[in-house]
């Protein structure tokens, strides 16, 4: 019985080491499959196969191909066009902005509007929705059937009774208080509403590490929204609750022809969620209008996930980091970079370029917040300037490059935002944007301490021995 248990071993570690992606995730799970025994294998098969070689992400592949092929000639030969045409405004980002693939699509002709928090996002979003005539779509991994929830709620019913075609997809996880009561007012108004691959008993686990973190809201195919800010009272500062965490965030309102590659995304996931078969349409896509030719803020919208044939929203991050010369603003409230993010921003450093990043004080997750301090030295030791917001949560997830070109959108910078979640980034090629959200960033130094190399290396040896022990789960957070 026993041998026949090492052999079960011995073969479960033969199928980790084919289908992880790195080696060092490789290594913690057979590690974890020998030192834990049962636990250790039921624990990988739960959360760590790889599923997205199999059946259902080849399915949502299949479906996205099949329904967008002339979309999808047409959108890359645009962004192609769009490039080439903004090249020398591009300077040394061209080759960020030149990917061209159907998940790193740039549209010029935008508008790009910076929404800091969620009291001025909730706002602009209403303002929007009411001005609604055609659809509304909407893609959450946070929904919360709370004040603000039920307040955009009651404006999406008031418009589909007003005969707007309203579109909503929820992650079945991240939203678990609306399933019930709240997704049944919805559909009971005329809401088609779809959960984003359901969780079920048996694959619950396995399922709550492809979860849609993506938060885009589309109207008319003409305005946009997308970035960090869920629909929640959580994101919602107000002036009168002092007792309440202060909630930092960033999200954008885009206008413009960037916001059918939004639309694009949506449509991809709605017809995977529905079995739907939604193709291209002006209403979906509507033509440029004369107004739009008076803008000139060039978007590249990056989606990534299990279905994603790379992971593009980190292979942009890394290829901007390489490509700035003067400075580098990061915020993210989780970061647990993988090896090769961390070498850039190390090289990058190193090559005399000004990084600073900001995290969170206190993370609202213990095990995250020891593992990204566990980088803290070696960031460090390399220049890098770390700053940690202590005015309440900082949840943004946001990059500056040299105040040319910046990123606003869902991704963190660990490891389930760049391979295991589906994300959505807007990179903006403006510098007047690039600017704005860097005097945000600027802003939010004032309310953070920045960490001191000697001061940090004094600390006890249990904090540090802690972070790193922390660290060695690095791979599988």
């Amino acid at each position: 019985m026993i041998n026949f248990y090492y052999l079960i071993v011995f073969a479960v570690c033969i199928l980790i080491v084919l289908n992880a992606r790195t080696p060092n995730k490789a290594l913690a799970y057979i590690v974890m499959v020998i030192l834990v025994p049962v636990l250790g294998i039921l624990i990988y098969f739960l959360v760590g196969f790889d599923y997205r070689k199999k059946k259902l992400y080849q399915k949502k592949i299949q479906i996205d191909k099949q329904m967008f092929p002339e979309l999808e000639r047409e959108a890359i030969a645009f962004s192609v066009k769009s490039i080439e045409e903004h090249k020398n405004k591009l300077g040394h980002f061209y080759g960020l902005a030149k990917t061209r693939t159907i998940t790193h699509l740039s549209s010029a002709d935008n508008s790009v509007e910076l929404l800091i928090n969620g009291e001025n996002k909730f706002n602009e979003v209403f303002k929007s929705l009411h001005a609604a005539k055609h659809h509304i779509h909407l893609e959450y991994y946070i929904y919360e059937n709370d004040i603000v929830g039920n307040q955009l709620g009651d404006i999406l019913i008031k418009k589909a009774k007003e005969g707007v075609k309203v579109r909503f997809i929820y992650d079945d996880f991240g939203s678990n208080t609306i399933r019930k009561k709240f997704i049944k007012k919805l559909k009971s108004s005329g809401i088609e509403v779809q959960a984003f691959y359901k969780i079920y008993f048996i694959a619950f686990a396995n399922r709550l590490n492809y979860r849609n973190h993506r938060k885009i809201i589309v109207i008319d195919g003409r305005v946009g929204y997308v970035g960090g800010i869920n629909v929640s009272n959580t994101y919602v500062n107000s002036p009168t609750n002092n007792t309440k965490l202060y909630w930092r965030d960033t999200h954008s309102k885009i206008t413009g022809l960037s916001v059918h590659n939004l639309q694009f995304i949506f449509l991809t996931d709605w017809n995977f969620c529905a079995g739907q078969h939604l193709a291209f349409s002006e209403e979906l896509f509507p033509p440029k209008t004369t107004e739009e030719h008076k803008r000139d803020c060039l978007v590249q919208v990056i989606a990534s996930g299990p279905d994603s044939d790379y992971p593009d929203i980190l292979f942009s991050y890394i290829q901007a980091v390489l490509l700035s010369k003067e400075e580098i603003l990061l915020t993210t409230p989780y970061f647990i970079p993988d090896k090769a993010f961390l070498d850039a921003l190390k090289i990058a450093s190193l090559s005399g370029v000004t990084i600073k990043l900001l995290v969170p004080e206190k993370s609202d997750s213990a095990i995250v917040g020891a593992v990204s301090k566990s980088y803290y030295s070696e960031l460090l030791q390399a220049g890098i300037q770390i700053f940690e917001y202590q005015r309440g949560f900082i949840h943004a997830k946001t990059a500056v490059f040299d105040k040319q070109v910046c990123s606003i959108g869902t991704a963190n910078l660990d490891n389930r935002s760049f391979d295991l979640n589906f994300e959505v980034n807007a990179l903006i090629y403006d510098s007047g944007v690039a600017q704005e959200l860097s005097d945000s960033f600027s802003n939010d130094l004032l309310f953070a301490n920045q960490i001191n190399l000697k001061t940090w290396q004094r600390r006890t040896l249990l904090k540090q021995l802690t972070e790193k022990t922390a660290r060695l789960i690095a791979p599988l957070l």
